[in-house]
């Protein structure tokens, strides 16, 4: 019993692989519309984006073997219709659809819609040889179904009138373009098939796009041609446009005036039944074309999921990842290091010395006008005391006593005479007074 329960215990990397399996064994080719976002083209050529409508979206691979078929680069909130099969991105266990084919919308979406319709047609048996008139051999009459104004009634009209002038000609006018042409179209066939006046109907128009030929790629249409009781010649545009109208019809003409050929007789009727045969063959390959398209698209699908290339893919898209993980893993390293450079920086500039020698000289200019402060201060104070004492010694100077009229006298060695006993004739004395100084000489004492 615990062996039972150890098989059914999965690893993460099975279960991918295995849901990988069934997503794109089980569900095959997809068809869808969205907007682009999210879109990038890495060096290695696949382009990677998500697709998203209003309420979901999904991721998407396209490898460059397929990009290259694109006709346009694709934007972001672009439109687009996509082939797709669905997959899963084991790595990381994305589910994901990887793309095939790329259109944008508008264009794509009638292509997707003729391709609906046509293999829906094909497997309700509208499109089987056994189910299509002959043409008559000698028609006594043809239907026309094509607008009045229209260049292809002109054409087919001038090839009857040069090849078979009396065979009889019934217009059957309608609209050919636009939402309401399909609806006449197919009343038109409806009126020529109540009245029952000829035995050949020529169905089309000119060339123009797939838009222009549109309303011929209509079920309504398409049924209409089914039903008729007179065999019908679709002769719609030109030789390499091709409308569901064609598949139906009874037989296929590539452009009005080869309609015209089919049903009008000419000088050698062994052409006429071999370009009979011709076009018989070729609605039959075509039928046997549209029978095995889809089994053909099938056995390429299973091939396709046993081809090396898909295996190769996925290691590429791994590699993408891995090396956009490797990016951004490096810049978060660069960041970190840029930052931690930064810190560093700021830490050396704190400890620059041209920051300290800034301090310091900002702290010397300081002391500096300190020092000039005491010491001016200190010379003030020693002024003051040097005027105190000044007073007090002007108050004691023998200067003085010499200014209120007294002298002193000196002989030549400066020794002050106090008595006439101290000199004797030829002395020479100085006598100090209160301007100035005299000299002179003892003649008597």
């Amino acid at each position: 019993m615990s062996n039972l329960a150890n098989q059914n215990i999965y690893t993460v990397s099975r279960l991918n692989a295995e849901v990988r399996r069934v997503l794109e064994s089980e569900m095959g080719i997809v068809w869808l519309v969205g907007e682009i976002s999210n879109f990038s083209a890495p060096v290695s050529g696949h382009w990677y984006l998500t697709l998203k409508d209003s309420r979901a979206q999904v991721k998407a691979a396209m490898f460059k073997g397929r990009n290259r078929l694109v006709q346009f680069r694709p934007q972001n909130g672009q439109q687009v219709l996509i082939k797709a099969r669905l997959s899963l991105y084991e790595p990381r266990g994305d589910y994901q659809i990887i793309i095939d084919s790329m259109q944008p919308e508008g264009d794509g979406r009638l292509q997707q819609e003729f391709e609906q319709l046509k293999m829906k047609l094909a497997g309700e048996g509208l499109f089987s040889q056994d189910h299509k008139h002959l043409l008559p051999e000698h028609p006594r009459c043809v239907g026309i179904v094509t607008s009045k104004t229209g260049a292809a009634l002109h054409d087919i009209l001038n090839v009857l009138k040069r090849r078979d002038p009396s065979l009889p000609v019934i217009i059957y006018p309608t609209m050919v373009q636009g939402n309401d042409a399909a609806l006449h179209i197919a009343q038109a066939i409806g009126c020529a098939n109540s009245r029952n006046e000829c035995d050949v109907l020529i169905v089309g128009r000119g060339g123009g796009s797939l838009e222009d030929l549109w309303c011929f790629n209509n079920e309504i249409v398409a049924r209409t041609i089914y039903s008729s009781q007179i065999p019908v010649i679709s002769a719609v545009g030109h030789e390499v446009d091709v409308t569901i109208a064609d598949f139906v019809a009874d037989v296929r003409a590539p452009t009005p005036s080869a309609a015209a050929e089919l049903v009008s007789r000419d000088n050698s009727d062994k052409r006429q039944a071999f370009v009979n045969y011709q076009h018989k063959l070729l609605g039959e390959w075509r039928y046997y074309v549209s029978q095995h398209k889809n089994a053909l698209q099938q056995l390429q699908y299973r091939l396709n999921q046993q081809h090396p290339m898909y295996r190769l893919q996925r290691q590429q898209q791994l590699l993408d990842d891995k090396e956009a993980r490797l990016r951004r893993a490096i810049e978060r390293h660069l960041t970190h290091t840029r930052q931690h450079i930064a810190r560093q920086e700021y830490r050396l500039q704190l400890q620059s010395p041209v920051r300290r020698i800034t301090s310091q000289k900002h702290a010397l200019s300081i002391a500096e006008g300190q020092l000039k402060d005491a010491m001016q201060r200190q010379l003030l104070k020693r002024r003051y005391q040097f005027g105190m004492l000044t007073e007090k010694l002007d108050t004691v100077s023998p200067l003085s006593t010499l200014s209120r009229g007294y002298s002193i006298t000196q002989d030549e060695q400066g020794t002050v005479i106090h008595n006439t006993t101290d000199v004797k004739p030829g002395d020479k004395l100085i006598t100090r007074v209160a301007d100035g100084e005299i000299y002179s000489t003892v003649t008597s004492s």
